[in-house]
């Protein structure tokens, strides 16, 4: 996660400088190649590219580095979820097999090697069935917990970057409609040249933070709807274990 973090960080901080020089370059020879560029074709990326250029690339830049860092987490988890789904359905078929056939210790060698935060309940259960039920139970229970803990991990800050972008965006609006009103008055006169800029870099910034957030809930919703769905497997899987092991125990 670390390491995913820390390229995408690096890939945002490269492309934001040269973002940087690209603005003072573009600014430079945009009344040059304004005639030019209205008859030219864009593709979507030289579009997307101008625009951000044109927002700013300060504000820009930040709201881009919350998508990086939100999409890392966001991908980090995906993967981290489809690595812990589990077909609870075979698992605890295994688990009955090798509990009439080998008794607990073979239960445990199944649990052992198959991969995923159920198994994982399933041996610590098992581990603690010399015990008793009552104790494998609450082993069960509190492991799962900690499952719990392990499968949201990180999601805080992935709805932390869903609140920040569109926020940054529009403290670039606000920031936007201040430089007009300083055009305004340095101009001493309210015409629509002097105003377009400012309004133009404040519609820009809150289109783009708006955009980021909605790519990143996109996200946080499929990775809430999975971790959902690997509790409730979770649950289940958890109530069939103890069944099995109460009739193992008679």
């Amino acid at each position: 996660m670390k390491k995913v973090l820390t390229i995408l960080a690096i890939t945002g901080l490269l492309f934001l400088s040269t973002v940087q020089s690209s603005y003072a370059v573009t600014t430079a020879v945009q009344t040059e190649e304004a005639a030019d560029a209205a008859k030219e074709t864009k593709t979507f990326h030289q579009e997307l590219k101008q625009r951000f250029i044109e927002g700013g690339p300060f504000f820009m830049g930040i709201v881009l580095i919350t998508l990086i860092l939100g999409l890392a987490i966001a991908i980090e988890r995906i993967i981290y979820l489809n690595m812990a789904t589990t077909n609870t359905n075979k698992l605890v078929s295994n688990i009955e097999e090798a509990l009439s056939s080998g008794g607990v210790e073979a239960a445990k060698e199944v649990a052992r090697n198959t991969k995923g935060p159920v198994a994982s309940i399933f041996y610590q259960g098992l581990d603690r069935m010399d015990e008793g039920i009552e104790q494998a139970e609450k082993a069960v229970v509190s492991y799962g917990g900690v499952q719990m803990g392990l499968l949201e991990k990180n999601i805080s800050w992935l709805s932390l970057f869903i609140a920040l972008a569109p926020m940054l965006g529009f403290m670039g609006t606000v920031i936007g409609m201040i430089k007009a009103f300083d055009s305004i008055a340095a101009a001493g006169d309210i015409s629509p040249a002097v105003v377009a800029v400012g309004i133009k870099v404040a519609l820009l910034t809150t289109v783009f933070g708006l955009v980021v957030a909605i790519i990143l809930q996109i996200f946080y919703n499929y990775i809430i709807a999975k971790i959902d769905s690997i509790v409730n497997s979770m649950e289940d899987a958890s109530i069939s274990l103890i069944d099995l092991l109460i009739r193992h125990k008679k």
